[in-house]
């Protein structure tokens, strides 16, 4: 009983020791700095605004597990600035808002969440973006403590002269990763400019991660090889970029427009085909099925996508699969929509057996009256998900089996 008894006086003490990464809430920025400077430590900024839901994932579930912070807190001086004001800000996160504005404004802050690696001397030597998981975020951490993986080190290199192949290409990705748009450009194109193959699977990734518009150098390299790209990548991932960029620069400023009431598309058709005779039908019906869903116009939207799967289903994704079956089951009431959409759906997850996929398939059978096999498929689903998402995948079998409606429309 005593052992018991001492056991349960230690449990508060156990429960009470902070785990993960310990921040300095209460110091200002410039007690930061005297802080690194005199421990010979990194400064590991988390940069995060308060409507970033990647940021809040990072908080809740990264930073706070043991082996994240045994690595922070024994190399960083660790802290997190807040980017955008609201009314309950506090009278700590309003003692930042100045020097938080000034952070956001030199350093180019623009994405969320993102981490800022300063040196023991203030310097800015490393920058990550993007939320991850604890063992990657773990591996990013390590490499940040590394003069060889510091973005902004091998940048000092390059505009140095550095410009060897292998050095390049490291630089690059990194570039990419911190999300440079200002020099990742500069750096591919030297790089390729001594590395002339494109087509193995590290260059072509490069290649198509730096193409973001038709000026990039890449655009013109992507669309004359979209065929090799597509082999080598998959997915036709080289084929959407491509149709994405048409459809951002050529299509989408016509239709969405304030001044255009009705967009006029047997002419913008014309006209984008025109100048790019492979992708630009392809893009302008999917543009229509953006149209027709902003709008909400359900019945325009079944009637496009039906022209648009017979003539490029065949090369769709599971994710895109599901994604416009789940739009015809939310929103659409016709049978023969709904129909093929089942079989859409059922496309999705052959061979991968996903969860989220066949919930969708089950939701389809329901509406369509197919409720005994419905059930069958969500209780499939639900068997295979973690237990943390369960409960949704539960209210909906309940839905089906009291005959509750689960769609929008």
């Amino acid at each position: 009983m005593k052992t018991i008894i001492l056991f349960a006086l230690l449990i508060p003490s156990f429960v009470m020791a902070q785990s993960g990464i310990k921040f300095e809430h209460e110091l200002t920025w410039q007690q930061i700095l005297k802080k690194a400077a005199e421990e010979k430590k990194y400064i590991f900024m988390d940069a995060f605004t308060t409507w970033c839901g990647p940021c809040k994932y990072m908080s809740a579930n990264v930073f706070t597990q043991d082996a994240v912070g045994e690595l922070f807190n024994a190399n960083f001086v660790n802290v997190k600035v807040q980017l955008d004001t609201t009314k309950k800000d506090d009278e700590q996160v309003k003692s930042w808002y100045q020097d938080a504005h000034k952070i956001m404004t030199e350093y180019k802050v623009n994405v969320f969440p993102t981490f800022l690696i300063f040196s023991p001397e203030g310097k800015l030597v490393h920058r990550m973006i993007g939320s991850s998981e604890a063992d990657e975020f773990l591996l990013r951490g390590k490499n940040a403590l590394s003069e060889e993986n510091q973005y902004y080190v091998m940048l000092s290199k390059y505009n140095a002269g550095q410009k060897e192949v292998d050095f390049l290409y490291k630089l690059a990705k990194a570039s990419q990763e911190a999300f440079d748009k200002e020099n990742t450009g500069k750096i591919v194109s030297d790089y390729f400019k001594i590395q002339s193959n494109y087509f193995t699977k590290e260059n072509a990734e490069l290649l198509l991660n730096s193409t973001e518009s038709s000026k990039d150098g890449g655009f013109k390299i992507l669309s004359e090889n979209p065929k090799k790209f597509d082999e080598v990548l998959g997915n036709n991932s080289a084929s959407l970029t491509i149709i994405d960029i048409i459809t951002k620069e050529e299509i989408f400023p016509l239709i969405f427009k304030k001044s255009v009431i009705t967009p006029d598309w047997k002419t913008i058709s014309a006209s984008v085909t025109k100048k790019f005779p492979a992708f630009g039908f392809e893009a302008v019906e999917g543009a229509k099925l953006d149209y027709y869903q902003k709008k909400q116009d359900w019945v325009n939207y079944g009637v496009t996508l039906q022209s648009y799967m017979n003539s490029y289903g065949s090369k769709m994704t599971g994710n895109q699969l599901n994604e416009v079956a789940w739009k015809v089951f939310d929103n659409c009431k016709d049978v023969s929509l709904l129909t093929n959409a089942l079989e859409w759906s059922k496309r999705s997850f052959e061979g991968n057996n996903n969860p989220m996929f066949m919930d969708t398939y089950a939701n389809l059978l329901y509406k369509l009256g197919q409720t005994d096999e419905a059930i069958t498929w969500e209780t499939k689903a639900i068997d295979m998900v973690s237990e943390s998402e369960k409960k949704d995948y539960s209210e909906t079998l309940i839905k089906i089996k009291s005959g509750e409606k689960t769609w929008k429309n």
